[in-house]
């Protein structure tokens, strides 16, 4: 977020400080140190800060680019899916503390579909449902019999409907099993129609506005449901 003529705000999400908010000067000049390109959605930095318990906004002492992308930000495709995730990441991420794994199962993702030349439409299904492992409520899946309801307060299926509202039909309920089994080299081998995969981002955006507080309505969702068609 741009604030005053020459500085910005910036989020970022840290391997040992979690989420953290920085105010960082961005020179006018092309010659400065510290470059407006740094801080693109989902770019990984090496960072130094000077953290204040107390404060609100950071410090950021000094910054490089860490993991220079080769496709990410030029492949119109892969931009949208990342400028997609970050947004998700936003709200996904928000009271996050130090958290290694977490950061580091975001990083290798990016950095898989950077490199990734072909067959990668399912990316953004397999990112956010894995991300789960991380922050507490993946889904158990054991125990799925055709016709199942899925609870997604419980995060398990179930028999018969719940006596609540947050649950998925059986029709909805049997995409939770192919969508928990991909990962990034099995998930060309699921071969998903332009609906399904729409229908599975609904899904997964529903179950995680359930289960982190104060989720938001993603901007960037129209873009990535017209991807692939």
């Amino acid at each position: 977020m741009k604030y005053g003529e020459s500085k910005m705000i910036i989020d970022l999400l840290t391997q040992t400080e979690g989420r953290v908010s920085v105010i960082v000067n961005v020179p006018q000049s092309s010659k400065g140190r510290v470059k407006k390109q740094f801080f693109q959605p989902m770019t990984i930095l090496d960072v130094e800060l000077d953290i204040r318990p107390k404060a609100q906004l950071q410090k950021l002492r000094d910054v490089r680019i860490a993991v220079p992308y080769m496709s990410l930000t030029t492949d119109p495709r892969k931009l949208s899916v990342a400028l997609f995730l970050a947004e998700f990441l936003y709200y996904a991420t928000r009271g996050e503390r130090d958290n290694p794994l977490l950061f580091g199962y975001i990083s290798s993702g990016l950095q898989w579909l950077d490199t990734c030349t072909e067959q990668f439409a399912n990316f953004h299904l397999v990112f956010m449902m894995r991300l789960t492992r991380f922050i507490g409520f993946y889904p158990n899946i054991e125990d799925y019999h055709e016709g199942d309801y899925f609870d997604l307060r419980a995060s398990c299926f179930c028999r018969f409907a719940p006596l609540h509202t947050d649950y998925l039909v059986p029709e909805d309920a049997m995409l939770i099993q192919p969508l928990m089994r991909m990962n990034y080299e099995s998930m060309h081998l699921f071969h998903l129609s332009h609906q399904q995969r729409n229908r599975m981002v609904e899904i997964i955006l529903r179950y995680y506005q359930l289960h982190v507080p104060s989720f938001g309505e993603l901007q960037s969702l129209d873009v990535v449901r017209e991807l692939w068609e």
